[in-house]
């Protein structure tokens, strides 16, 4: 029997853009700044439309929770191949402070709510770094979970998943439902062709909520200040190693 597939696609600062901390380190500069799909959850996005494509998989679901913008990040997973998407809505100030608890609350409500079998995640977001919705999505539903994947093969309610780890790969076997994120070797992902984009516009896009999903997302850290890292130094040549190791006793490093 083929699976429900919910997949998470997060509106992220383009990977192009040079990031800018605001003046009042509060944040970093999004105003006027390109945006786009965060290139883990365009993997996500891909493998759920090959398990489409293979007939493992019988419904493919985007989901992605912030601001109204975050529509086109959706529009463009429906252009990929997803069959429908979810946007719950946070704006504003709750935006600027929602964090990866809060989001893995969401999607973990969305897949009880739509049943789903399978939730597929980017392994992290280029833009924070976190790498912990994913985990922590599996710990609220209970469900086993399969991280940083480079190869999926669903059969018979069960994912064989190969994972990239520290030493290399190990590969596990896991019940279905499951939640499985995708690292960086796991496809390559394809782009929506102009037919498909006009396509998208016609698939069904819910929008709700937290307070529809019964969700409390009120943040349970507070960002004190954001930094730029500092600028790094020129280098210089040396002619020998012992000239090498002079200069670097001068400097307390030896």
């Amino acid at each position: 029997m083929a699976i429900r597939i919910l997949v998470g696609v997060k509106r992220a600062i383009d990977y192009a853009v040079k990031i800018q901390v605001k003046s009042d380190k509060t944040g970093v500069v999004t105003e006027g700044v390109k945006h786009s799909m965060n290139p883990f959850d365009e993997i996500a996005v891909e493998e759920a439309i090959r398990l489409k494509e293979k007939k493992v998989a019988q419904e493919v679901i985007a989901i992605s929770c912030g601001p109204p913008q975050c529509q086109e990040t959706l529009r463009t997973a429906l252009a990929l191949g997803a069959d429908r998407a979810i946007h719950v809505e946070v704006a504003g100030k709750d935006y600027e402070m929602l964090q990866p608890l809060a989001i893995s609350k969401l999607i973990a409500a969305v897949a009880k709510k739509e049943n789903v079998d399978l939730v597929l995640l980017g392994k992290l977001a280029i833009d924070d770094d976190s790498n912990q919705t994913g985990q922590m999505v599996a710990g609220l539903l209970s469900w086993p979970q399969a991280v940083f994947a480079s190869k999926v093969d669903i059969k018979d309610k069960k994912a064989e998943v190969m994972r990239e780890i520290d030493g290399g790969s190990e590969t596990i076997r896991v019940k279905l439902p499951a939640v499985i994120t995708a690292d960086l070797r796991l496809n390559q992902p394809r782009f929506a062709n102009l037919p498909s984009i006009q396509k998208a516009k016609k698939k069904p896009m819910a929008k709700m909520s937290p307070k529809d999903l019964g969700v409390d997302i009120k943040p349970h850290q507070e960002y004190l200040s954001y930094e730029e890292p500092p600028k790094r130094q020129g280098g210089g040549r040396v002619a020998s190693v012992d000239e090498l190791i002079s200069k670097l006793k001068e400097k307390g490093l030896i």
